[in-house]
This record gives structure tokens, sequence and C-alpha cells, in this order.
């Protein structure tokens, strides 16, 4: 098992080998596996950024965000004009369904209003924003209404679990409510955690996933 010293020196080293990211903006602090990350990234994208490397790291259990975006000269925009550039955003992207989502803006953060159909649409408007210039954070309140029963919900998880290679199924347990799906059990990688929350969003009838699984390397 990695001790809390190593497990730092390889995020830090991460967060360098990473180009997306100013690394000497990012404070890293370890203690029992669980990395507390502080300091003020440029844009929403670097913090976003950010927080993909450091899981992708062996060793690391969790994960506390102590992060907030200050925006470097000459990159600030007005609330007006991040909420046109949001829109349009969401207008040209072919995942968005037209019209159904409304963006919402408050000093730079962005919030995500509306009902969609499926919950890789819903993903895509939050991406769709995400790197937008000016923006310091993301909120996405975007519902999902499935057309799916939760016994439909749970086999297709179940069965897409199954099919995707690296990963020990028997080991992950799923459970349904309505349109929401809550993972737990136990994964031996952030990737194997993160690839498991993929596939249960893009079940059919999927509103929203509650990852509970612990990474036990």
């Amino acid at each position: 098992m990695k001790s809390d010293a190593m497990i730092r020196s390889d995020v830090v080293a991460e967060l360098n080998f990473d180009p997306a990211i100013t690394a000497t903006d990012v404070g890293v602090i370890v203690k029992d596996g669980v990395v507390t990350l502080t300091g003020h990234p440029a844009s929403h994208a670097e913090k976003h950024a950010i927080e993909r490397a450091v899981q992708r790291v062996k060793g690391v259990k969790a994960i506390a965000i102590e992060m907030n975006v200050r925006l470097a000269a000459g990159y600030e925009r007005t609330d007006a004009d991040i909420a046109m550039a949001v829109e349009r955003a969401l207008e040209w992207n072919v995942l968005v369904p037209d019209g159904r989502i409304r963006p919402m803006v408050e000093n730079g953060w962005v919030s995500l209003i509306g009902e969609v159909e499926w919950a890789y649409q819903r993903q895509a408007a939050e991406f769709a924003v995400r790197n937008l210039l000016g923006v310091t954070g993301v909120t996405n309140r975007v519902l999902v209404k499935p057309k799916f029963t939760p016994t439909d919900i749970e086999q297709n998880i179940r069965d897409a679990l199954q099919r995707q290679a690296d990963r020990d199924a028997s080991q992950i347990k799923v459970t349904v409510e309505g349109g929401q799906v809550s993972l737990s059990g136990t994964v031996r990688s952030w990737a194997e955690r993160k690839a498991a929350q993929g596939a249960a969003s893009a079940a059919p009838g999927v509103a929203s996933v509650v990852n509970h699984l612990l990474v036990e390397p």
C-alpha cells in the first residue's frame, strides 16, 4: 500500500504532467489516502482538469475540493456575455435538445435548468458550457424524465457492467429508485469507478447516478 507521501508525490507529478493545469496554483495535502486540493485555478475548465488528474492517481481513496476559481486579468466577462455564450453553446451542440434547457448566470456561475429524456443529454449540456471563457462554476439542475421501469433500468445496467472488461461486476451493487441509480461496493481504481458510473449513466431511463463505490487498490 502506498504511503501518503508517495501518493502526494504521484499527485503532484500528475498535475505537472497535464498541460491543461498550472500545477503551481494547486496545493496538495494527503492524509490516510484522502487528497485535499487547495488553491485558485484560473478557470472552471482547469479546476475540472485538476479533479480528473487526481482521480487518475493510484492509491487515492477520496478527494476534498477546497478550490475557488479566480479568473486571470482580462478573462472576466459580464453575466450577460456569459449567458449569451452559454445559449449559443447549447444551441450548437447536437446532443442537447433544442429549447429544453435554460441557463441562469450569477457572478460567472452557470446554473442549467430544464428537462431532457436521456442522461447523456444532461451531461452534454454541462460539457458544452464548462470550458467557456468567464465561467467560474456550473450547477447542473437539468432533470431527466425516464420512460423505463426501475426493473428495466437495473437489468440494463447489470448487463452493461457484465459486458465491459476490466471490472469485477459481482462487487458492484446496483439500486434503482425511480430514475435514480445508486452504485455501492468496491472497485480497484478510480478509472474503474468512473467507468462503472459511465455505464450506469448511459443506460436508458437513468436520470442520475449516486456513486458510493469505494476504491480499494
